[in-house]
């Protein structure tokens, strides 16, 4: 069974950074597409955060300038740079993921459906702006 464990949240000061990570294990899926979603008390989540197939970083207009996604294909690891956080960047975080047998998992899908398609989530990590 898939694993998926988000790690790096915690309190941070405004300005601050965070990197967060994801790690995917015990997975045998060629085909797959990882993603970061936020989802803070009393808000809409908000995400995908993803790696588009041409490399551009797709994220929201929210944190654009200040948020990037990368990943380590060889270790299956997606990781979210969070730079001049704000207090409204406070957020439980959670990496979430679709695994495919066959076929590629389109980026279109992924942007169109945005959490519908994603169906193995992990269990998130607390990020707290504050100062």
């Amino acid at each position: 069974q898939v694993h998926m464990e988000e790690s790096g949240g915690g309190p941070v000061r405004p300005g601050g950074s965070l990197r967060l990570s994801c790690i995917v294990s015990r997975h045998t899926y060629t085909h797959y597409r990882l993603s970061w979603f936020r989802h803070a008390p009393g808000k809409e989540r908000e995400g995908p955060a993803i790696i588009e197939d041409d490399g551009d970083i797709n994220v929201a207009d929210s944190v654009k300038g200040r948020f990037t996604v990368s990943q380590d294909y060889a270790k299956t690891t997606l990781y979210l740079q969070m730079d001049s956080l704000k207090a409204e960047d406070t957020a439980m975080y959670y990496c979430a993921a679709h695994f495919r047998e066959e076929g590629p998992c389109y980026i279109e899908d992924a942007l169109e459906r945005g959490a519908g398609f994603f169906y193995t989530w992990g269990q998130g990590t607390q990020v707290t702006v504050s100062s």
